[in-house]
Order: structure tokens, then sequence, then C-alpha cells
């Protein structure tokens, strides 16, 4: 996807230049920089992940054989990307055989950034906490954050949902239909649940945010992202 969206931009500038050779130039010089960006969020995707894989290593000695796997790493956000922002990692355990495919449990690995973890100096890793969690784990999440968010207070009726539907701006979907229905708050309405020693879960204009209580950093998950990492545990 990035390199065809790279490809488009040449096209875009080539066909828009007027053959002078300023033009020219300037077309050139700007598809360069566009390639050196597209380059940078590529190998900072890189080393995010090894450091990924090195956290996992070093935390988790249990785990023999596993994948692990960007699920996103928010390079969209490039232009403002030393700003706090959060990265996510699919992981599954394996068997080992001849061809083996991840088929055993699964986790969701959270890279949660603060402010200045990218800088002119480069990418600095200690400004990134990371948390691990599995199906159970991110069930409870879902069920605080529904109720943070709705008038809903059965944590079974909303695990039933959940397994059974997927969190959209206004609720929770199923089949098309909305079976609990969100809050319609303002831009400048929020509802706080303290979820735990680690974060606090907030609903603010359709959207679920993490407040870091170690780094008071509010960091906001994208709708798209909550329902990849629904769809990874709970998908076929």
């Amino acid at each position: 996807m990035k390199r065809l969206f790279l490809f488009l931009l040449c096209c875009f500038f080539i066909t828009n230049s007027k053959a002078q050779d300023d033009g020219l130039v300037a077309a050139v010089a700007g598809i360069a920089a566009i390639g050196a960006i597209a380059i940078s969020i590529d190998q900072m995707e890189e080393q995010a992940e090894l450091k990924a894989t090195e956290w996992l290593l070093n935390h988790r000695p249990d785990m023999k054989s596993f994948s692990l796997k960007t699920l996103d790493f928010d390079g969209k956000k490039a232009k403002d990307m030393s700003t706090v922002t959060l990265i996510t990692y699919k992981i599954q355990e394996f068997e080992l055989s001849d061809k083996p495919k991840p088929n055993g449990k699964k986790y969701v690995l959270f890279g949660f950034t603060s402010n200045g973890w990218i800088s002119d100096y480069g990418v600095n890793f200690s400004k990134v906490r990371w948390h691990l969690i599995d199906a159970e784990e991110w069930t409870n999440m879902m069920v605080s954050y529904v109720k943070t968010a709705s008038s809903e207070r059965d944590d079974s009726y909303i695990k039933e949902h959940l397994k059974n539907g997927k969190i959209v701006n206004n609720g929770i979907s199923e089949r098309m239909k909305t079976t609990i229905p969100f809050y319609k708050l303002e831009g400048d309405m929020y509802t706080v649940t303290d979820y735990s020693d680690m974060m606090k879960l907030v609903y603010n204009e359709r959207s679920l945010g993490i407040y870091l209580k170690e780094t008071s950093d509010l960091v906001q998950i994208g709708r798209g992202d909550i329902i990849k990492i629904h769809d990874f545990f709970y998908g076929d």
C-alpha cells in the first residue's frame, strides 16, 4: 500500500510539472523527499517490531515458539509521529512441525509511546511502555469500556454481545443492528473508569481513550484498531 501511494504521488508530480527545468527539478526533489519519508517510516516500524520481540523474549521466557506481526504502527500519522500514539502487535503461539502455523494462544502487545519518542536524533524506545494482554483481558477491558460508554451494567450480557458483535461508533452492533447503544456525548464531554493500577478508560465523542497513570498520557485507540484486535481474538 505504501509503495502504491508513493508511485501515485510520483505520477502526480511528474504530470503536473510543466517540462521546465526548474519545475522538473522541483518534482524530482519532491519525489525524493516523499521516498525518504516512506523509507524512514519503514525503518522505524522495523526497529519497533524488533524492540517488541526483545521485550517479549525478556518478559515472557515461557513462550518458546510464537509469531509476532505488526497490527498497526500508526504510520498514517507520520507528520505528527513525535506525539503520543499507540503501536499494536498480534502474537500467537504455535507448535513446531515441518510447516508450522500459528494455532495456539493469542495475545496483543500494546506499545504506548510518550511525547518526544521520535526526534531529530532518532527513536527513543525508553519512551515506549509495553503491555501484553490475552483474549480474557481484552474482554475485561471492553466490558469496562462499554460500561463507561453506555448505561448497560450487566457484565454477562455485555460479554455475550461482545463475542457475537463488534464495537462501532454508536455502540455494539450485531448483524447491522445496535444491541447496546453508547451515550451521545459532545466533543468536550468525558466519562471515565479507573480500570487498573496502570490505566483509566475514557469515553469521549465515540472514541476509546486510555489514560496511562505513570506518564500522564492520554492515548486514543482508533475504532478500526478496536475492530482489528476484536477480530484477531474472536474471528475465525
